[in-house]
């Protein structure tokens, strides 16, 4: 893979458009509806996935051990995000409309002890906090992190897998169950109006095909790269007209080449990474920040302001992030700490 490549951006990008989209759905103010017009969540997200199954396959494979590769995902991802999970439990307390006596209830603990193990659909929601907010969620992003985490678990079955019957084999059979288990739990949804089935649908399963996709451009890079600009071209133009009926069989397809030419194919645009590897500290970091804003008030007295202070926080917090927890519990080895070095690429 070139060492001048686009991740550290492309994952800024990525992040940034979340946060914007959860800044109009959180605040329900009209004046930031255009937003929708131009970035979309749903679009990020599996964008992450492709990023991430391209990534992670490469980090396993990279790995000396086992043992080796597991230490280096819980050392990126975990550190920061426990300490989101427990100052947001402890700022809860000067924001809840509860007492102090009664903040310090079985339900904080019932809060802490889901979120710290990646099970934020059992406990969502804090004591007496952000109660009149439209959404009662202190960090409702979070539910990605599970599907990750999931992923990181599964990556050493499925090389086991690869190994044993063929990338191609084992990573078409993986692509076409993960579209049957999404079609089939939409289409649940669909005709019994039960609204867990769409949920479901968007787990572990059903975002495989796009983690898939990320890990083919691992395996397969030097032959995919002969053909990726005219399919990102293609794959963008199929992206932007859809099909109902075509678009969970092509759509990760599509997008996997979209976001892989953007990241690898594409002239390097910057060493984005130098001041440190933000996105997910952006990612995990700016839904409390919004729903605290909310709280506040500031979207309902000008939305635009509120924006532009959200994003200045969120930025602030997650620089603050990566060098006060993040890059302190990588290894000096680690992509992440070398993207921050001047001339260097980033890669995990």
């Amino acid at each position: 893979m070139r060492q001048d490549n686009n991740f550290d951006l492309l994952r800024l990008i990525l992040a940034s458009m979340v946060f914007l989209v959860h800044a109009y759905v959180l605040s329900g103010e009209k004046d930031l509806a255009f937003l929708l017009g131009y970035v979309s969540a749903d679009f990020a997200i599996k964008g992450f996935f492709v990023v991430s199954g391209y990534l992670i396959f490469r980090s396993f494979e990279s790995s000396r051990s086992l043992g080796d590769y597991f230490d280096k995902r819980l050392r990126r991802i975990y550190p920061a995000f426990a300490c989101v999970i427990v100052l947001c439990a402890l700022a809860g307390g000067f924001v809840s409309s509860l007492p102090w006596q009664e903040y310090l209830s079985p339900a904080l603990v019932r809060y802490l002890a889901a979120n710290l193990v990646f099970m934020n659909f059992l406990a969502q929601e804090l004591p007496g906090v952000f109660v009149g907010n439209p959404l009662q969620a202190v960090n409702g992003a979070l539910w990605t992190i599970k599907v990750e985490v999931a992923f990181y678990v599964s990556v050493p079955v499925i090389v086991w897998s690869y190994r044993r019957f063929g990338v191609v084999r084992v990573a078409t059979a993986l692509y076409l169950f993960s579209v049957a288990y999404l079609v089939g739990l939409q289409t649940l949804a669909e005709h019994t109006g039960k609204g867990y089935w769409a949920v479901l649908s968007r787990q572990l399963p059903g975002q495989l095909s796009y983690f898939i996709v990320g890990g083919l451009f691992h395996y397969h890079e030097a032959a995919l790269r002969r053909w990726m600009s005219k399919i990102a071209l293609l794959s963008m133009a199929y992206l932007f007209i859809g099909n109902a009926w075509l678009d969970p069989v092509l759509t990760p397809i599509c997008l996997g080449f979209v976001v892989m030419y953007f990241a690898t194919g594409l002239p390097s645009l910057g060493n984005f990474g130098r001041l440190g590897d933000i996105s997910y500290g952006v990612y995990i970091i700016h839904f409390p920040v919004l729903q605290l804003m909310v709280w506040k008030g500031l979207f309902a007295r000008n939305a635009t302001s509120a924006l532009i202070l959200s994003a200045v926080l969120v930025g602030v917090l997650a620089v603050a992030s990566w060098h006060l927890v993040e890059k302190r519990w990588l290894r000096k080895s680690s992509h992440y700490v070398i993207a921050s070095v001047p001339g260097e690429g980033g890669v995990r």
